[in-house]
């Protein structure tokens, strides 16, 4: 097994963490079926995703960090960004 690099584990981290903020914000405006929004969540999820499985294609174990990443990416966005019922949904707010 290949050493652990910090920067990549912390890299692949944030970038899971990031991608899942911007999933729950693309689901958000797909949800209120707003296209431009939807569509300029959808590219940055896939830039941020495709980093993510480039790095960690080169050591299984980076897949643990993605993983929590990706939790804490999810759990963070719906924490922060919750808004009250009634309201629109996170990430559909402009079109």
């Amino acid at each position: 097994m290949a050493a652990i690099d910090p920067l990549t584990a912390g890299g692949v981290l944030l970038a899971t963490a990031l991608t899942d903020a911007v999933y729950v914000m693309f689901t958000s405006a797909v949800v209120a079926k707003k296209r431009v929004p939807a569509a300029t969540w959808s590219s940055i999820w896939y830039v941020l995703s495709s980093y993510a499985v480039i790095s960690y294609t080169e050591n299984w174990i980076y897949v643990a960090f993605a993983a929590l990443g990706s939790w804490v990416g999810a759990y963070l966005t719906i924490t922060f960004l919750h808004r009250p019922p009634g309201g629109p949904p996170v990430g559909a707010a402009v079109e």
